[in-house]
């Protein structure tokens, strides 16, 4: 296909060199017994957390998390050409990717980066997302990142219509139309995170769908988890961090779970500026998010799941299932019997229905260093009965385009929605 070919010869164009250093060392980062930070006190932090549960099996540890208040801006624009609608993303090069350059949105941008702090080129486009009157806005919605490693942290996720044709493409950026998104979306690793969060929001509804469950109920369902259960979250120095091992080189879990950090070094000649240095968060593991469906009423329902990240202020919707580490899941000692079940019949064994899509996706590249996760949706037969636990609730494909933009799911939830979705070009 000719975007394949497209960015193939960006690759060739374009030089972009990670190399690992250890985080004591980096540039312009300070790292002490208390928290990682950069010497601006811009773009993020990294700090320690004590957290207690009663959500989980395991009622209590600790674990550093990304602070990173200022919220950024996730933006794509479309416009209409020869009667189908085109989305401008841009060709972006980013430390933790995995293949090098992926598809991200027109704008992904934290407020340090369009304000220069790294005293860097302009950001293009970036003036069409502030209440620019002359291109029209679909929607804007603050929509929360990863509440594993990431400390309340939201982003903006825009979506704006250029219905005057005044949008000039510029180099590294390319029109990309439904077709060609369905065909990236069946590979690994093209589509940035943050660019299938954005589409995410833009799925469209369906002409027929009636749910077995009204919204009502749905907000019950919630509202009651809501009380039942409770996450306490508080700020530690790394130092005193249990089960976490502070090296001058890295930062590590003495148990191997959840997630590394890492320092790196990068030098290229396509972002804003051409070196830097920054810690950056590493996951050797394959990931992986799975939604159960069915068909009720002749009606697609997805199987989701109240959840609680330590990192998100408030609680969420989520997925069937996910686990950090697909491969041993079966060790996994907050995973449920149900939930492993689900992974061993459904995901894996594929007993009572079909898979109907499953592909890698990494996270974003800017903060997570080759994180990859395994996103799959697995639909069951009509005449299967299916037991699901208190917590789990059945929501019609319309009814989480609408929880969706009310900001209820979390991001692994809405990314496997968006692949989904784009897969089978349910999309403008």
């Amino acid at each position: 296909m000719r975007i394949i070919n497209y960015l193939n010869n960006y690759k060739k164009k374009k030089f972009f060199i990670v190399k690992k250093k250890s985080i004591s060392s980096l540039d312009k980062w300070i790292y002490n017994k208390n928290y990682i930070y950069h010497i601006s006190k811009k773009f993020f932090q990294i700090n320690g957390f004590q957290i207690k549960s009663n959500f989980y099996k395991k009622k209590s540890w600790d674990q550093p998390l990304i602070v990173q208040k200022e919220l950024g801006i996730l933006g794509i624009i479309k416009i209409k050409k020869n009667n189908e609608y085109k989305y401008l993303l841009q060709v972006k090069m980013e430390p933790g990717n995995i293949n090098k350059c992926q598809l991200s949105p027109t704008v992904q941008a934290t407020r340090s980066n369009f304000t220069k702090v790294h005293a860097g080129k302009n950001i293009p486009y970036i003036e069409f997302f502030f209440n620019n009157k002359k291109i029209k806005k679909k929607f804007k919605i603050k929509q929360t990142e990863q509440g594993l490693r990431y400390y309340n942290k939201k982003n903006y996720n825009i979506l704006l219509e250029d219905t005057k044709k005044i949008i000039k493409k510029l180099p590294n950026f390319y029109w990309v139309n439904k077709k060609e998104l369905q065909y990236l979306i069946s590979r690994n690793n093209i589509i940035n995170m943050d660019t299938l969060s954005v589409f995410s929001c833009a799925i469209n509804k369906k002409k027929y769908d009636t749910p077995i469950i009204n919204m009502v109920k749905i907000l019950n369902f919630i509202n009651n988890n809501k009380k039942k259960y409770f996450t306490l979250i508080k700020k530690i120095s790394l130092f005193k961090l249990k089960d976490w091992t502070l090296r001058k080189n890295t930062i590590v879990n003495n148990k191997k779970n959840y997630f590394s950090i890492i320092g790196v070094s990068i030098k290229n000649n396509s972002r804003e500026i051409n070196k830097w240095e920054q810690p950056i968060i590493a996951q050797e593991n394959l990931a992986f998010a799975g939604f159960i469906t069915k068909i009720f009423n002749q009606t697609l329902h997805y199987l989701v799941s109240f959840d609680i990240k330590p990192g998100l202020k408030s609680s969420c919707l989520s997925c069937t299932v996910r686990t950090s580490d697909f491969a041993n899941y079966k060790k996994n000692y907050d995973l449920s019997s149900f939930k492993k079940n689900v992974i061993n019949q459904n995901f894996i064994q594929k007993k009572n229905g079909k898979l109907l899509y499953k592909k890698i996706q990494s996270d974003e590249g800017g903060r997570f260093y080759k994180s990859q996760i395994c996103y799959s949706v697995f639909q069951l037969n009509k005449n299967h009965n299916f037991k699901t636990p208190k917590n789990y609730i059945w929501i019609s494909h319309n009814q989480m385009i609408n929880l969706i933009t009310k900001k209820y799911f979390d991001i692994e939830a809405r990314i496997l929605f968006a692949c989904f979705n784009l897969y089978n070009k349910n999309i403008d």
